[in-house]
């Protein structure tokens, strides 16, 4: 439209440009371009569909790709706001300020670029990160502090690379109630990991659970994007960049210990348990004890807080299947009551337990109950020991110690037998925990709010079958045939008819007999 509208003309397109962003962008926002300075900002269709989310929703999370151009329609959504409406009040906040600021930046130059009788509020107060028009509506970056507009109600919160802000958790607690009045959030970021707010918030959102409306726009959204650009784009980019900047994937975009793929192969191997036992229901079986098998039993024990978990792992020594698992918030008496019965229903299996301050209470309860197998090792080491050769030595303890010595060597260990696939998993809550299992400051452990628990006695219990339990597979089979040797068992084809003598008691007997002889040597097989 040029300057030459009548006035009548003039109030007619501000109305429509008031009642339709889409319009207004369309037909007088400029962006900046690195070659041709001020140009024409011409959506494109997947751009026109977020700002009618923008409209119909009043919180939207959107996971994105890069260079999709979502910061810029956002700044042109914030300036056709603040240009439309009185006495709005829009706050930015980025994982970093001058990215917060860029935006605001980004809105101004949008505001300007509009032809002056477009402009039915001016600039009155001008700062550089903020800036207040004569209609009362304003925008201004923030940092991302604790206290970061807690004390104003905003019309807009705009949260740019969400995933990548520190502490979002924390500081949306604080900002929410700023918007009670009808505020609206925008969250967008790409992906980086799982576990972090954005995160939570896409997937709540996704179910349905919480009041976001999620929006997923990979790279192929943009029209101008085809198998060859992203070959192009790709080609110098790890998998981890690939997924995160383009892909718009959570687990591969993370730096967790165990790799995305690892996560994956693990997840496709995922089956309910055959059983839910215990007083609690927590302990998932998903196989019954075999005589002819050895375990392990790895206990990890709570700490003490309500965020945590007491838990162990059942593991089958021949096939390194974790066939059994416990994770729930038990006392101190029934945990040790709990890893006692299951310990001997498992045919009296080694039972490790780390021995943490209350780790150390829970194996005094299980030497009062004379549990017949319990781990021991050489205080301040991760040497193993007998419990026969632990009465002879003075610095011996009960339990795994993890230190900080020991805690990188099992996690090590774990990962070491995930990527070579030597161990079977079943269970989604130890997957669960993979998920936020990442590394923070090169040091393994779970994500703000998460549990490893699971994680971190599965560790203990790869590192203890590859060091302390020497047994293998072709032990394990000699050891079998020798049992063998020394009982015998008979399949004979019983001929005896009712009334005779020796017919089923005899038989009875004999059976009795023999299975006596197998348990009285299963101790070989065990090892």
């Amino acid at each position: 439209m040029s300057s030459g509208l009548s006035k009548k003309e003039i109030v007619k397109e501000i109305i429509k440009c008031g009642k339709d962003s889409q319009y207004f962008i369309n037909s007088y926002a400029k962006i900046a371009h690195p070659m041709h300075g001020l140009i024409p900002f011409k959506t494109y269709p997947f751009q026109d569909d977020l700002l009618a989310d923008f409209d119909d929703y009043r919180f939207n999370v959107i996971l994105k790709g890069r260079q999709l151009g979502i910061s810029t329609i956002t700044a042109a959504y914030i300036c056709w706001m603040l240009l439309f409406y009185r006495d709005k009040n829009v706050l930015v906040i980025a994982t970093k300020f001058q990215t917060a600021a860029n935006l605001v930046k980004k809105v101004k130059s949008m505001m300007q670029g509009l032809p002056p009788w477009l402009r039915i509020a001016s600039i009155k107060i001008d700062n550089r990160t903020s800036f207040v028009l004569t209609n009362g509506s304003e925008v201004k970056a923030s940092s991302t502090s604790a206290d970061a507009g807690r004390s104003e109600a905003l019309s807009l919160l705009v949260i740019d690379e969400a995933a990548h802000v520190e502490g979002l958790e924390d500081l949306w607690t604080g900002l929410y109630p700023t918007l009670s009045t009808g505020g609206r959030c925008i969250a967008l970021s790409t992906p980086n990991g799982v576990g972090n707010w954005f995160h939570k918030t896409y997937v709540e959102a996704d179910a349905g659970i919480n009041d976001f409306h999620p929006i997923v726009l990979p790279w192929d959204v943009h029209p101008e994007r085809d198998e060859e650009w992203f070959a192009k784009e790709t080609r110098n980019m790890s998998a981890r960049q690939i997924a995160q900047e383009l892909e718009c994937n959570f687990n591969a975009s993370g730096e967790t210990v165990i790799s995305a793929a690892d996560i994956n192969r693990l997840y496709d191997g995922i089956c309910e348990p055959k059983y839910r036992v215990g007083f609690d229901r927590n302990l998932w079986l998903w196989e019954q004890y075999d005589a002819s098998c050895a375990y392990l039993l790895v206990a990890d024990v709570a700490r003490g807080d309500a965020a945590d978990y007491s838990v162990f792992h059942i593991i089958k020594l021949e096939t390194m299947e974790v066939i059994g698992e416990y994770q729930g918030k038990p006392n101190l008496e029934q945990f040790a009551s709990i890893l006692d019965s299951t310990g001997r229903e498992y045919g009296d299996c080694m039972l490790v337990v780390e021995n943490n301050s209350l780790g150390i209470s829970i194996l005094e309860k299980l030497q009062e109950r004379e549990y017949p197998n319990l781990y021991f090792s050489i205080k301040g080491t991760h040497e193993y020991i007998t419990e026969t050769q632990a009465q002879g030595i003075n610095n011996s303890v009960p339990g795994f110690t993890t230190s900080s010595k020991t805690r990188p060597l099992i996690i090590a260990k774990m990962e070491e037998f995930i990527r070579n696939q030597l161990i079977t998993i079943y269970s989604s809550r130890i997957i669960g925990e993979f998920k936020t299992f990442i590394w923070n400051n090169n040091k393994a452990q779970a994500m703000r709010s998460y549990n490893d628990d699971l994680v971190m006695a599965l560790a203990i219990a790869c590192w203890v079958r590859d060091t302390a339990l020497t047994v293998n597979q072709r032990d394990l089979e000699y050891k079998k045939a020798m049992v063998n040797s020394i009982t015998s068992y008979s399949n004979t084809l019983s001929t005896t008819i009712p009334g005779m003598r020796g017919h089923k008691i005899d038989n009875a007997a004999k059976l009795e007999e023999q299975q006596q002889q197998y348990q009285d040597f299963i101790w070989l097989i065990k090892g």
